[in-house]
């Protein structure tokens, strides 16, 4: 799985961090960080992580 987000898109709402906070976290600048190759166990909630996004700026792709 690969997850990636458009960081232009993305507004910080942190939605992400709520749905996986082993992938998305926010540095001490409020600015997101996330594991772009997070373990394939992840997914159920990197994909929940994705329908919670407002923005829809993140995307995940099966490789």
């Amino acid at each position: 799985m690969r997850v990636r987000v458009d960081m232009t898109l993305c507004e910080t709402h942190a939605q992400c961090v709520f749905a996986a906070p082993e992938v998305f976290t926010l540095n001490e600048d409020d600015e997101l960080v996330y594991d772009a190759t997070p373990d394939d166990a992840m997914s159920p909630a990197v994909e929940q992580a994705a329908r919670a996004c407002p923005v829809q700026a993140i995307t995940v792709d099966w490789v």
